[in-house]
């Protein structure tokens, strides 16, 4: 549904975006997470054509920005940091005039309004000025004007900034049922943001991607490397002694002890697959394994560490 090769945005010498590349499928809901000033906005608002890129490209749904820039409009729908109200309109009056504005023929535009309204939740709102609704309310408004002409993709840039938590929770639910039947661009630096609603995260600093993957692919991959988390049913003696044992496992480090369920990191020689055989040992001891993984990280070190230092993992 997206991709985007390249894309490189300059302000005189100061580098807002470096060779971006990424793609986004249909129906997908990802999240694209950054401190202040990685660059989030700056794609974001090439990607819906209100600002030219320096080099690069990218296409929506087969329709080049620079090329199809009217077509590509019809296809997004974009609810920018701050959402561009007229407080002194009604909701319904607001939606209408954008409605008018986006090229709906007249006589579907009522129903087009009243559909995004129920959309947002806020049909019961529609006679309302909007200045003087709540933030949040306004908020859907602002998500409501996105979806007035039926986009098939959403790019929607901190629609949360500024909320309650109430107001925070109803939004990240009216995005994850708006994702049902569209791609939806989540820009963010919001780390539950992220966690809660998008089912793959990029990860941008200083203008380029430092991470691309679902929050497990990255917490795995900068977790610890070479060695498992293992939680079995068994004497704590025993079971450390056994996993001691296996060939290629170098070290065993007690965790903590449940019930009689001890878990033990258990760190290997490099390269060393020891799982057939600890599943050998559990069997022919009649312990019950109860977890086998790989110790992963927070997404909130991944940001951190992402963010703060060099490293990638893109």
């Amino acid at each position: 549904m997206i991709e985007v090769t390249g894309l490189t945005k300059l302000y005189g010498d100061y580098v807002a975006i470096s060779d971006i590349s990424f793609g986004v499928k249909d129906g997908e809901i990802v999240g694209f997470l950054g401190p202040n000033g990685a660059g989030k906005t700056t794609t974001m608002k090439i990607l819906t054509c209100c600002m030219p890129a320096t080099e690069g490209t990218a296409k929506v749904d087969g329709f080049d920005i620079f090329n199809d820039p009217m077509e590509v409009k019809r296809r997004v729908g974009y609810l920018p940091e701050t959402p561009p109200l007229y407080p002194e309109l009604t909701v319904q009056d607001y939606l209408t005039f954008v409605a008018e504005i986006k090229e709906i023929p007249w006589r579907q535009r009522s129903g087009r309004v009243a559909e995004c309204m129920r959309a947002a939740r806020i049909d019961h709102v529609a006679s309302r000025l909007i200045g003087h609704l709540s933030r949040g309310y306004q908020q859907r408004v602002g998500i409501a004007q996105a979806l007035v002409h039926n986009p098939k993709v959403l790019i929607l840039d901190e629609p949360t900034v500024g909320l309650d938590p109430n107001q925070i929770r109803e939004v990240r639910e009216l995005i994850k049922e708006l994702g049902r039947d569209r791609t939806i661009i989540l820009s963010t630096h919001i780390l539950p943001e992220v966690s809660v609603t998008c089912e793959r995260i990029i990860i941008v600093n200083q203008g380029r991607i430092v991470a691309n993957g679902t929050e497990e692919e990255l917490s795995m991959s900068l977790g610890g490397r070479g060695s498992y988390h293992v939680a079995v049913k068994a004497p704590r003696a025993d079971l450390e002694q056994a996993l001691g044992r296996l060939p290629g496992v170098v070290s065993t480090q007690f965790l903590s002890g449940v019930d009689g369920v001890h878990t033990f990191e258990v760190r290997c020689s490099e390269g060393k697959e020891v799982r057939e055989d600890l599943f050998a040992v559990l069997a022919q001891r009649r312990w019950t394994l109860f977890e086998l993984k790989p110790p992963g990280v927070s997404l909130e070190e991944v940001f951190a560490r992402l963010t703060i230092s060099d490293v990638e993992v893109a």
